[in-house]
């Protein structure tokens, strides 16, 4: 039988930190293919604000000079979403927005107005705390978000002023309900203010928006099943469709999928582009 020279644990060692460098050199030439232009691959490319370096926050700005807030909370969306679910789905569909349309994501607020009522033990309850659907009204876990109206209005207008100094001229603003509403009915005041065009989900788009339109239910569930599958636990609902859960309004989020939640992103996705073409922010061949 002839020897076979057994390898020592140093050539194992090297054979296997060879292999991993491939492995992390083959991944670099991917990101790298992926930030060319016009590849499919450029499809995930960086749009975050906060991660873009000098060099691409001035090619963005130059290509499409838009920025996307998102205004999300910190607040209860059943037991079977995550508490910063508003943030995640303005966030995720302002993402492919400007993916497929140009522009920068803003990093997310994370508080936003809402109604409030002070109760006889001294504590205040706030927004989902004394909807219909929760029974009895009580401060549901996990809700830290709220700031007066005033408050929030100082915010958005310290983030406008910032985002009109770096050379934005367009700001699409969208999430959280409350705050949707009040972003909606100062737009024109701020445009005129700010010299700046805003755009959001007014009335005149409100019966087809499809993102963000219960709180917690069919619609939020399904999206956060197509944006963030691994954070979406539905097993944590009641088993018995006798039973309503707990601070959630809308359509039952049992019957929620990622496919529809994929759905209803795409068709908001276009009422932005559709938004933008008709305001002239984008070119003739992109409308």
């Amino acid at each position: 039988m002839q020897n076979v020279e057994r390898p020592s644990r140093r050539g194992l060692l090297a054979a296997g930190l060879a292999g991993a460098t491939a492995g992390v050199l083959s991944n670099v030439r991917r990101a790298a293919e992926a930030s060319e232009p016009g590849t499919t691959a450029a499809m995930g490319a960086k749009v975050r604000f906060d991660e873009l370096l000098p060099h691409e926050f001035r090619r963005r700005l130059a290509e499409r000079p838009i920025a996307y807030l998102p205004l999300g909370t910190l607040e209860w969306h059943g037991e079977h979403l995550p508490l910063g679910s508003d943030a995640m789905q303005s966030e995720g569909l302002m993402i492919e927005c400007a993916r497929r349309l140009g522009g920068i994501v803003m990093p997310p607020i994370h508080l936003g107005p809402d109604r409030a009522k002070p109760i006889d033990d001294g504590r205040t309850l706030v927004g989902m705390d004394y909807a219909n659907s929760t029974t009895p009204p009580r401060q549901l876990d996990g809700s830290c978000y709220w700031v007066p109206i005033g408050l929030h209005l100082l915010i958005v207008d310290a983030i406008l002023a910032q985002l009109k100094r770096a050379g934005f001229q367009a700001v699409f603003a969208d999430g959280h309900g409350p705050s949707r509403s009040s972003w909606a009915e100062n737009l024109s005041e701020r445009q005129a203010r700010f010299g700046l065009k805003l755009f959001g989900v007014t009335r005149e788009i409100a019966r087809q928006w499809k993102s963000q339109v219960d709180h917690a239910a069919r619609n939020e569930t399904s999206l956060m099943m197509h944006l963030r599958p691994d954070l979406v636990d539905i097993s944590q609902l009641p088993a018995s469709r006798d039973v309503w859960p707990q601070g959630v309004g809308g359509q039952d989020p049992r019957d929620a999928t990622a496919a529809y939640g994929g759905e209803c992103f795409d068709k908001s996705v276009e009422l932005v582009r559709q938004m933008f073409a008709e305001a002239g922010l984008l070119p003739t061949q992109a409308a």
